[in-house]
């Protein structure tokens, strides 16, 4: 290329290409070194300069690599040349290339949709709901703490499953039956029924049960582990407090018995 050529006004150095079609100048620098885009044109003092045909060769180079394929491929691709009929052959591929990505990500999109509305359908309460219902007994620290605690277990896992799905109305009756069996543990307390007796191990074994219906499988002895912690947190023992004082010895002593009842 002579030197008037090189002074035209159609030669566009690194930087210039490198500006326009949104690469780095390293990325044309390596296209050159592998010989995928070398330009046509070097200045006065060997820098690189870019012929309009070489332009429009690293304009499909760049849609190619945006479609993911890897630099052996589009060097194959574009081995023909870039007369007109293989450019027009270029762009359809790119086209049709481009649309199949769109109709992908498309239906990438609408999965992900659909696990996201499940996800939120998931939970069925607010927070908010939540504390409403259970009033100052519900913490969201408890909830943390006891996956701290027990987050690697069956247990925990199978709890998280139900519960996210439990809609307002499930937690009323969730409500409802927890304070129904506490109801019967005061009865029992306040008219001298020793907690080891049948009806309070009955009333221990109703309090199982329904963590075993609504949140996880709980053997007797694992109930048992758990009561201990009514009268060793001094949280869990203030809520049973709250409802009578005494109560939280009482229902304790009542499930230690009632796991070891045959």
């Amino acid at each position: 290329m002579t030197t008037s050529q090189l002074m035209t006004d159609d030669l566009l150095t690194v930087g210039q290409v490198a500006d326009h079609l949104g690469v780095t100048v390293r990325t044309l620098h390596h296209y050159d070194e592998i010989g995928l885009v070398v330009p046509s044109a070097r200045s006065r003092a060997g820098y690189r300069l870019y012929t309009e045909a070489d332009l429009l060769r690293l304009q499909h180079v760049v849609v190619y690599r945006r479609l993911g394929l890897p630099l052996e491929e589009i060097g194959t691709i574009l081995a023909d040349g870039a007369d007109s009929d293989t450019v027009v052959e270029h762009l359809r591929r790119q086209r049709e290339a481009v649309t199949h990505r769109v109709a992908e990500l498309t239906e990438l999109v609408t999965a992900i949709d659909r696990a996201l509305e499940a996800e939120m359908n998931d939970y069925a309460i607010s927070r908010e709901e939540q504390r409403e219902l259970f009033g100052d007994g519900f913490d969201d620290g408890y909830a943390a703490e006891a996956e701290e605690r027990w987050g690697d277990t069956d247990a925990w896992a199978q709890s998280q499953q139900r519960a996210k799905s439990y809609r307002k109305e499930q937690w009323q009756q969730i409500k409802e039956e927890g304070d129904a069996v506490n109801a019967r543990f005061v009865e029992l307390m306040d008219a001298g029924v020793d907690a080891g007796s049948e009806q309070a191990m009955d009333a221990a074994e109703a309090a199982r049960q329904q963590i075993c219906t609504w949140f996880y499988d709980c053997p007797r002895p694992m109930h048992a582990a758990i009561a201990e912690m009514y009268v060793t947190d001094p949280r869990f023992t203030k809520t049973y407090e709250d409802v009578a004082p005494g109560l939280a010895q009482y229902v304790r002593d009542a499930v230690v018995a009632n796991a070891g009842r045959g």
